[in-house]
């Protein structure tokens, strides 16, 4: 079975089932969620970002929304170099 999600993000869907017979099931599910998270990620994709990262580090690639966080130009794909972020184009 592929996962199937619109979203690079991942965060662990709920507590695991304290039902041994339960956490196959559960597990399973998690990878699948995991593996489509990360295949996203390895195809390029890059999720809207709608605020600023509190820590950016040289070499991060955001897409920005460009109406909640601006970084200079508008809507578009920016990385962060040099202290500041750059419109990629």
């Amino acid at each position: 079975m592929t996962a199937s999600i619109s979203t690079a993000a991942y965060a662990p869907n709920g507590q695991p089932p304290t039902n041994p017979q339960e956490l196959q099931r559960y597990l399973q599910a998690e990878l699948n969620r995991i593996s489509a998270a990360i295949k996203l990620l390895a195809a390029g994709h890059l999720d809207t970002t709608y605020f600023a990262p509190a820590k950016p580090r040289d070499g991060d690639v955001r897409l920005a929304d460009g109406t909640h966080w601006n970084p200079g130009s508008g809507q578009g794909f920016y990385g962060y170099y040099a202290s500041a972020w750059h419109l990629l184009g």
